[in-house]
C-alpha cells in the first residue's frame, strides 16, 4: 500500500522534512505503544501488588521470544518493501505483503503450541518462584492464546509504516492503546480478573488495530494490497525478508537470555522484588528505547529507498540527523534516571522496599545513556540499507559479546553488578559502533566520487 507520491518523495524531497513527516507519526506510535506497556504495569502494580509486578517482569523474556520472531518477518519485510519500492519492483513489494501474512500464521501457531506445552517449566527457567509464578502463568496464557493476532498485528504495521503510511501505522498503534487503557481498569478492578484482565485487554485491543489494518490493505485502489496469488510462499522473499529480519531477530533473542541471566541474578542476590525492581526499570527505559526505534523507523524506509535508488549522500545525511535526535532523546532518559529516579518509578508502585530497589537499578542503568541512542541507530540504519551482517554484528556486541560476561563476572566483585553490567556493555557496543560506522561512510564517500567520475565520463 504505497501513495502514488510516496516513493518519489523519499528520494527528492529535502531530508529533515521527511524525517519529520515518517518520524513523527512513528515515535507518536512506539511511545503510544510503551505507554500501552506502562499502563499494563501500572495498574497491575497498583491493582494486583508488588510481586505481581515481579511476575509480570518473569514473563519478559517469552515476550522478548514471541517479539523475535515478529520481528524477524515483519522487521525484514518492511526493510525489503522500502529497497523493492526505491527500485519500483512493485510487483515484488506487493508479493512481500503476501508473504508476510503467511508467515506470521505459521510462526505465530507454532511458538503457541510449543509455549503453551511448557509454559511453567520456561516461567522457572526464567526466574520465577513459588510466590511468582501463578501471576506470571495467568497472564501468559492469555498472551499465547493471542500470539498470532499479535503478529500479524506489529507485522502489518511494519509494512504500511515501511510502504508510504506512517500517520495511518500511528493510528494504528494509538487505537491500540487507547482501547487497552480503557479496558485495563475494567477488567482488573471492576471485573476482579487480576493480571489476567490486563492480558485480555492486549489481546482484544491489538484485535481492533488488526481488523482496522485489514481493511487497510483490502483496498484495491492502493498500490500495494491483498491480491489472489500474493500469499504463495516465495523462496526468494522469504530468504530476503529473513536475512535482512535476522538482525532484529537475534537481537530480541538476545534480549530474552540476557533477561532470564538478570532474572536468575536479581533472586540469587535480591530475591523476587529485585526482579520486581528491574520490570520497573525496563519498562522506564523502554519508554525511551520505542522513542528511538520511532526515530529508525522514520529514518527506515528514506535510508532504504535512497540506498536503493544509489543516492548516498542523502543516505548519510537521514543518517546523522537521527543520531543526533538519538542523542536528544537519550539525554533526556539519562537526566530523569540520575536526577528523579525515585519519583519515576513511583507511578508503579507504592511499596517503599521496591521503590528504593528500583530507583538505584534505574540510576546506575543510565549512567551511558546519552550515547546509548548512537549505537542503536547505528544498528538500525545498517538493517534499513539491507546489510544484515553487520546489523547483526553490531546488534550481538551489547547484547552477548559484551553484556553476558559482565553479567556472569561483575556481580561477583562489585555490589549491583547486575545493574552496572548494563552501563559498562553499552559504553563498549558503542565504541565498535562508531568504528564500523566510520568505516562505512568512507565507503559510501568513495562509492560518491566513482559515481560522479562515470558521470562525467
Amino acid at each position: 500500500m504505497v501513495g502514488n507520491n510516496a516513493p518519489t518523495e523519499l528520494g527528492t524531497q529535502k531530508i529533515s522534512k521527511l524525517l519529520m513527516q515518517y518520524a513523527i507519526p512513528a515515535i507518536i506510535a512506539m511511545t503510544a505503544s510503551s505507554l500501552y506497556n506502562m499502563v499494563d504495569s501500572i495498574f497491575i502494580g497498583h491493582g494486583v501488588g508488588p510481586l505481581a509486578i515481579s511476575g509480570l517482569a518473569v514473563t519478559f523474556p517469552l515476550m522478548n521470544l514471541a517479539a523475535a520472531f515478529g520481528s524477524l518477518v515483519g522487521v525484514g519485510a518492511a526493510t525489503l518493501i522500502s529497497v523493492k519500492l526505491g527500485q519500483k519492483d512493485y510487483d515484488t513489494a506487493q508479493r512481500v505483503l503476501g508473504n508476510v501474512v503467511v508467515l506470521n500464521l505459521l510462526i505465530g501457531v507454532g511458538l503457541t503450541v510449543v509455549a503453551l506445552a511448557f509454559l511453567d517449566p520456561i516461567l522457572y527457567f526464567f526466574g520465577a518462584s513459588e510466590s511468582t509464578i501463578g501471576y506470571a502463568r495467568d497472564y501468559m496464557q492469555v498472551i499465547l492464546l493471542g500470539n498470532v493476532i499479535t503478529h500479524l498485528y506489529f507485522g502489518l504495521n511494519a509494512v504500511l509504516r515501511s510502504s508510504g503510511h506512517p500517520r495511518k501505522a500511528m493510528v494504528a498503534t494509538i487505537v491500540t492503546v487507547a482501547v487497552n487503557t480503557v479496558l485495563d481498569p475494567i477488567f482488573i478492578f471492576w471485573f476482579d480478573w487480576g493480571i489476567r484482565g490486563a492480558a485480555y485487554a492486549t489481546i482484544l485491543a491489538q484485535i481492533v488495530s488488526l481488523i482496522w489494518l485489514m481493511k487497510l490493505f483490502s483496498n484495491k485502489e492502493e498500490l500495494i494490497h491483498f491480491r489472489p496469488g500474493i500469499f504463495r510462499l516465495q523462496r526468494k522473499i522469504v530468504q530476503a525478508s529473513l536475512a535482512i529480519g535476522m538482525s532484529p531477530f537475534l537481537m530480541n533473542l538476545a534480549s530474552c537470555f540476557i533477561v532470564i541471566l538478570i532474572n536468575n541474578g536479581l533472586k540469587r542476590y535480591g530475591g523476587d522484588l529485585a526482579i520486581g525492581a528491574f520490570g520497573i526499570v525496563n519498562r522506564i527505559i523502554f519508554f525511551f528505547a520505542m522513542v528511538m526505534m520511532g526515530l529508525n523507523q522514520g529514518m527506515q524506509p528514506i535510508a532504504g529507498y535512497n540506498f536503493g535508488a544509489r543516492h548516498y549522500q542523502r543516505v548519510t545525511q537521514v543518517l546523522k540527523i537521527t543520531i543526533l535526535c538519538a542523542t536528544v532523546v537519550t539525554t533526556t532518559g539519562f537526566l530523569v534516571g540520575v536526577l528523579i529516579p525515585s519519583i519515576a518509578v513511583s507511578a508503579f508502585t507504592t511499596d517503599p522496599e521496591l521503590i528504593g530497589l528500583a530507583a538505584e537499578g534505574l540510576r546506575i542503568s543510565v549512567l551511558v545513556f546519552p550515547i546509548v541512542g548512537f549505537q542503536m541507530v547505528t544498528s538500525n540504519f545498517f538493517q534499513s540499507i539491507g546489510m544484515a551482517g553487520k546489523a547483526i554484528f553490531l546488534s550481538l556486541t551489547r547484547q552477548v559479546i559484551f553484556l553476558i560476561p559482565c553479567l556472569l563476572i561483575l556481580p561477583q566483585f562489585v555490589d549491583n553488578g547486575i545493574w552496572w553490567s548494563l552501563p559498562v556493555s553499552d559504553f563498549l557496543a558503542s565504541i565498535v559502533s562508531a568504528c564500523l560506522l566510520i568505516w562505512q561512510f568512507r565507503q559510501f564517500g568513495k562509492m560518491t566520487r566513482e559515481e560522479s567520475l562515470a558521470t562525467d565520463v
